[in-house]
């Protein structure tokens, strides 16, 4: 217990000494702190339509300005920002969980059960991801739910290999052996002894994991393949502001201004506690 609250405790200096780990995790904390509390930070209601006050730029009734509808620019990015991070810790969570679980069995066991699913892995991918996701939505109906179970399904791939690698190297430490000589099964094994000590590059590939489905999800929205109107989304603000860019750039900039700083945040959080964790470079 003291060895792991000592890690904890190290870990978390070495975050902190990190200036731009620390800047992604005020980005990532500020989005989410104003997407949880849309309801709270929002000056009108996103599906609001007004057409006195289509197209007017950013003003004190509306910071962010109001779209080709009337609708307050500001609320709608508040309100998109929880379909987004929505998106991205489910779609992260799917993907996580089975590339655990196909990770672990070929770590752990090896053998022809590696070499499938490895081949597996190896399969998806040589598919482009976006490719396949694209068909897969085409042929699907394109809703929320069915963004998330897609890109979950195609994201596994990065957390099976690092697993795999955690699982190969710890199973054969004194511990496991010490276990396995007093009779402990190999689930026991997997999930009391080898999983808790190989998951800190799983946290690292599912921190970043975040940015790129949300990164994905705009892009299906902007797309119109993604989360359907009227549902605000990031992606789909910027697709409505591509008509109006030389007349409404604030419609195409805020939007694409909230990807950016939410993505490049989670990325440098996600090398942050990379560097963290890495004993390597906190020598």
């Amino acid at each position: 217990m003291t060895e792991t609250a000592s890690f904890t405790s190290r870990t978390l200096h070495y975050l902190l000494k990190n200036r731009l780990a620390v800047t992604g995790a005020v980005l990532v904390l500020l989005v989410f702190i104003l997407s949880i509390f849309a309801p709270l930070f929002a000056p009108y209601d996103p599906a609001t339509i007004d057409i006195k006050n289509i197209l007017v730029g950013p003003s004190l009734a509306h910071p962010l300005g109001t779209d080709d509808l009337g609708r307050d620019v500001l609320s709608r990015m508040l309100w998109g920002g929880r379909v987004s991070l929505e998106v991205g810790f489910i779609a992260v969570s799917i993907a996580t969980v089975i590339g655990i679980l196909l990770g672990s069995l070929a770590g752990y066991y090896g053998g022809w059960i590696d070499s499938v699913i490895m081949r597996g892995v190896d399969i998806m991918l040589s598919i482009p991801t976006i490719f396949l996701i694209l068909a897969v939505i085409a042929i699907l109906e394109p809703s929320i739910i069915n963004i998330m179970i897609v890109i979950g399904l195609t994201s596994w791939m990065e957390p099976a290999r690092l697993i795999r690698a955690e699982f190969i190297s710890i199973k054969e430490r004194e511990f496991v052996t010490a276990a396995r000589a007093i009779g402990a099964g190999d689930k026991r094994i997997m999930i009391r002894h080898i999983l808790p000590n190989g998951l800190s590059p799983i946290l690292v590939s599912a921190t970043m994991g975040v940015g790129a489905a949300i990164l994905v999800e705009s892009g299906l929205s902007f797309l119109g393949l993604g989360v359907q109107p009227p549902t605000p989304s990031w992606g789909s603000l910027l697709s409505s502001g591509k008509d109006n860019i030389e007349i409404a750039w604030w419609l195409s900039a805020f939007p694409g201004l909230a990807i950016l700083l939410t993505v490049l945040g989670y990325n440098l959080l996600g090398e942050g506690i990379r560097d963290a964790l890495d004993p390597r470079q906190n020598e």
